[in-house]
């Protein structure tokens, strides 16, 4: 079949090279049993590349079925996949069978596999290299014929790395690589896409569809789309439904774009490897980074502020000689006159430092704010949990984290819900 006709098939838009050359290599592989990782942005459809995959294969009339990883609990995620015997556990009041049970002869479609635990990467590799599984609470090894088709939004190879994702099953999932293109790597397919959405829309709506003019259609063109095509499609839907004429202009337009803003974050240059690409560090790491450098500020300060109370005489001239836009940069770091015959406190940020009569003073000992990053991330789920009023959810998606990550986090942490 070739590439036109499995579009047609599929509902797939768009001519780009780097999706045909996608779609190509999933034909391509179709016809085998082996294993595919789908890589790509998060609404880039890396699912429709599984189904294309399961159609074309000689499993199309056994079962297929899409397990989104990120979604299952981990005490749960074992059970789902691989199933459990009565009693093994609190709630289990009947044996279970798992996915890989349940669809032996078909394709299991494993999304986000990244946000999968440790325990359970151990368990899937034994099932990818010798097709075997055990129920939770069993001795009873099993035997199954399930093909693997996984997916994920993250740099794996990096995971390894950092001992979040086994690299034997990383190699092992890495038997055919497919990378879905990003929409800003598909500019030529964005005004198509728009188009069809509008024309569905049209017809769902029972309207006339919605028109650009070139002014917007480059504002389409050109606008970053960090949610891809599904954010495309919202945004057509939003505008077939709200818009106040058909013909949109840039000032229409404007109003359904969300604005972004050019990113100031940290990054780093460079990597190990030599390739001198960039690449952003994720918030976790920015914001420890962000805390580390506050601690080397502050400790400067401090020095800074001791010098002074040890050297009275150079007391006007180092104060002449600060930097005035280092102290405008630090507006939480306040000072004020100390008295060397008398103890003093100097305010730094929140937390006061003592110092005692300097004349007495051989090995000043600061008094510093706590920086264990435990302790940090531990206040920073509370805060976000008070925030919301408890709802998980909510403080997890403010959190920049899965809602499964910050059940983890609350058991590990003791985590009462607020």
């Amino acid at each position: 079949m070739d590439i036109q006709s499995i579009k047609n098939r599929f509902g797939i838009i768009g001519n780009s090279p780097a999706l045909n050359y996608a779609l190509q290599v999933a034909t391509q592989v179709a016809n085998t049993d082996l294993t595919v990782l789908i890589a790509g942005e998060s609404g880039v459809g890396k699912e429709i590349f599984s189904q294309i995959i399961h159609a074309l294969s000689p499993r199309k009339h056994n079962s297929f079925i899409a397990v989104n990883c990120g979604a299952i609990p981990e005490g749960t995620i074992d059970s789902e996949l691989f199933g459990h015997e009565k009693g093994s556990f609190t709630g289990a009041v009947d044996s279970r069978k798992g996915y890989f049970e349940t669809v032996n002869g078909g394709t299991l479609f494993m999304d986000e596999i990244g946000e999968m635990p440790l325990g359970t990467q151990a368990r899937l590799l034994r099932v990818l290299e010798n097709s075997e599984f055990i129920r939770v609470g069993s001795s009873k090894v099993q035997k199954t014929d399930v093909r693997v088709i996984a997916a994920t939004n993250k740099d794996l190879l990096t995971a390894t790395q950092n001992n979040k994702f086994r690299e034997d099953l990383y190699y092992r999932l890495n038997t055919v690589p497919i990378r879905v293109p990003s929409l800003r790597e598909r500019k030529e397919d964005i005004i198509l896409l728009f188009r069809k959405f509008a024309v569905d829309f049209a017809e769902k709506y029972r309207t006339s569809p919605i028109q650009l003019d070139d002014e917007s259609k480059s504002m389409l063109i050109n606008y970053p789309w960090p949610g891809n095509v599904r954010e495309l499609k919202n945004i057509a839907e939003q505008i077939s439904v709200l818009a106040e004429s058909k013909l949109i202009t840039p000032k229409e337009l404007e109003r359904f774009l969300p604005k972004h803003e050019g990113n100031n974050l940290p990054m780093v240059v460079g990597n190990s490897s030599g390739g001198g690409g960039q690449e952003f560090m994720n918030e976790r790491d920015i914001m420890y980074k962000l805390f580390f450098d506050m601690k080397k500020d502050v400790t400067e300060l401090k020095k800074m502020f001791f010098d002074i109370l040890q050297n009275p005489s150079h007391t006007s001239g180092a104060m002449h000689s600060m930097d005035s836009t280092f102290l405008q940069e630090m507006p939480n770091v306040k000072s004020t006159l100390v008295d060397p015959a008398i103890n003093a406190v100097i305010p730094v940020g929140n937390q006061p430092m003592i110092i005692s009569d300097s004349r007495d003073i051989q090995d000043p000992i600061v008094v510093e704010e706590s920086l264990n990053i435990m302790d940090m991330e531990k206040d920073l789920i509370e805060k976000a949990l008070k925030k919301h009023k408890g709802k998980r959810k909510d403080a997890a998606s403010d959190l920049g984290i899965s809602e499964r990550t910050l059940y983890r986090k609350l058991k590990e942490y003791d985590i009462e819900d607020l």
